[in-house]
């Protein structure tokens, strides 16, 4: 790491140190990357170059713009960041917007410029803001007009956010249409970080995950060139925040890559996406197990034929999902396990290599063990701990946590499973979610899916409580769907059925009928929250 752009170097001086680094691994030749390499311009510019330049990039709400257009947008915004706003290579820029062309122009023009992109969820207030501006010390920021209110909260108490700039308004649109459309990129190491995506740590403190240009390409090669393989008339749509890498990778970046195009709209549950998918003739999705056994039942109102391929992630898939997914659309989802640290999806199932069960086998370039405490490996059909390495991997900013998730070369996602002889990987829980229940170890995901296929069940989260003689004791928290009676009835007629399709030990010893359960903004179940309700 001689070479660098970065003038602040702030984020390359606060790395792990290098014995605290995972080993990363690039034995493909679509993996070998150069020395020098800027994530936009390798996605936009190139692809204005190879002539889809008039090709339909970007779809938003009365907005369609081709990939000249975009380059265009982007140029303009990123020499309001250099010129107008002071930015140099290296510093960080807080992205804060819904899923709307102008933020994805706006991670884009952070990457042209040189900057380090930090993207942050819109419902996050100022108290979660200031956690961010002050960790990675965030100088300058973009900011949908309309959420501007909590940001500027945060930035009285921030000394170190001195530029802010709105978009979505006229001031804006005045101010780009004084900019000319031509913008070079600067010329960026492959090692040089591109972003800063913070993720919840269970100190409260968040661990900001720092990925490089390189990242950004590699993600793209493996999910997309390997596994995904989407073609140049794909029309990507789906609902994961372009804060979330998830969503970053599948909205924005993936469809650049393949040179095809994206959907961004707000706030679109599952109602709104599946009439969405109608609308623009979407062929891949994105979204989470939730939307999609949401959007199982709505199927048949909507022409939806348009739709190739659908991609899961943020959660474990439940087999009754993606089941009454196929039987309503006749397509087999693509099932992956990915993570803040690493990027994106490592771990995937697609619809020639699916395994009732299994999540999947690690995607070319990922290579991986399962091993208990002591780092050594574990049989086949034992439950053990996922280590994995590949072109990705951790690099946690500043933070003592790094050591705990990186051993001895090995990323150690914190997820439990176990592998059948054909290496296929069977998903069991987060490692701190097992439940440990008079002696059996209890996968809280792996009682939700049996509760699932439950006919009065529409949605369920299982945790375990402390319990004086079984250590704990499994509950389940159900939502029941509409006409079902949440009584004692039910109750039993929960655990039974648990009974009867799983080992007795599994069946939830308490039921509990809530309205909703607590998600995230990308739709992953807070297991957390349960325990406190």
């Amino acid at each position: 790491m001689n070479y660098t752009a970065h003038v602040d170097l702030f984020v390359r001086e606060n790395l792990p140190a290098k014995d605290l680094l995972p080993e990363f691994i690039f034995q493909t030749p679509e993996l070998q990357f150069p020395k020098r390499l800027n994530a936009a311009a390798e996605m936009l510019d190139k692809a204005v170059v190879e002539g889809f330049g008039d090709r339909v990039a970007v779809i938003g709400k009365d907005v369609l713009w081709t990939y000249r257009d975009l380059q265009n947008n982007v140029n303009r915004l990123a020499r309001i960041l250099s010129e107008d706003m002071g930015l140099v290579p290296g510093n960080r820029v807080l992205l804060r917007g819904a899923n709307t062309p102008w933020l994805a122009a706006g991670w884009l023009a952070v990457w042209k410029a040189g900057g380090v992109a930090v993207g942050t969820m819109p419902l996050l207030r100022a108290k979660e803001l200031k956690q961010f501006i002050r960790l990675a010390r965030i100088s300058h920021a973009l900011c949908e007009a309309s959420l501007m209110e909590e940001l500027e909260l945060a930035r009285c108490e921030c000394s170190e956010l001195t530029q802010v700039l709105s978009f979505g308004d006229s001031a804006f649109d005045r101010k780009l249409a004084g900019k000319p459309a031509d913008f070079a990129a600067v010329d960026t190491a492959a090692e040089d970080p591109a972003l800063i995506a913070f993720t919840s740590g269970t100190t409260g403190i968040p661990k900001g995950c720092i990925h490089f240009h390189r990242d950004v390409l590699a993600q793209c090669e493996v999910v997309c060139g390997y596994w995904l393989k989407p073609e140049t008339d794909d029309v990507f749509i789906g609902t994961p925040p372009l804060a979330f890498t998830f969503g970053l990778g599948g909205l924005l970046c993936f469809p650049l890559w393949a040179r095809a195009c994206t959907v961004l709209l707000e706030k679109l549950a599952p109602p709104v996406l599946i009439k969405a998918i109608e609308q623009y003739c979407a062929t891949i999705c994105f979204t989470s197990p939730t939307g999609y056994r949401q959007m199982s039942g709505l199927a048949s109102q909507y022409n939806i034929g348009s739709l190739r391929k659908c991609v899961s992630a943020g959660e474990a898939l439940p087999v009754d999902t993606r089941n009454k997914w196929r039987e309503a659309t006749g397509i087999q989802i693509h099932d992956g396990i990915g993570g803040t640290e690493m990027i994106h999806i490592y771990v995937g199932s697609g619809p020639g290599d699916y395994r009732e069960g299994a999540l999947g086998k690690f995607l070319p370039g990922y290579h991986g063990m399962l091993v208990d405490e002591r780092m050594c490996p574990v049989p086949a059909g034992q439950t053990g701990k996922l280590a994995v390495k590949g072109p990705t991997g951790c690099r946690y900013l500043a933070d003592e946590r790094q050591k705990s998730f990186v051993r001895e070369g090995w990323n150690i996602t914190g997820d439990a499973y176990h592998q059948d002889d054909d290496g296929y990987l069977y998903y069991h829980s987060r490692v701190d979610d097992l439940i440990v229940t008079s002696g059996y170890n209890v996968s809280g995901p792996e009682v939700e899916e049996v509760l699932l296929e439950h006919p009065a069940v529409a949605e369920c989260g299982v945790i375990g409580t402390p319990d004086p003689d079984r250590g704990q004791l499994i509950k389940a928290f159900v939502v029941l769907r509409p006409g079902h009676a949440g009584d004692e009835a039910m109750v039993k007629s929960l655990q039974d059925f648990v009974k009867r399709k799983a080992a007795p030990y599994k069946y939830p010893r308490a039921v509990n009928f809530i309205d909703a359960l607590p998600r995230t903004e990308t739709g992953k179940l807070q297991r957390y929250k349960l325990k406190t309700l």
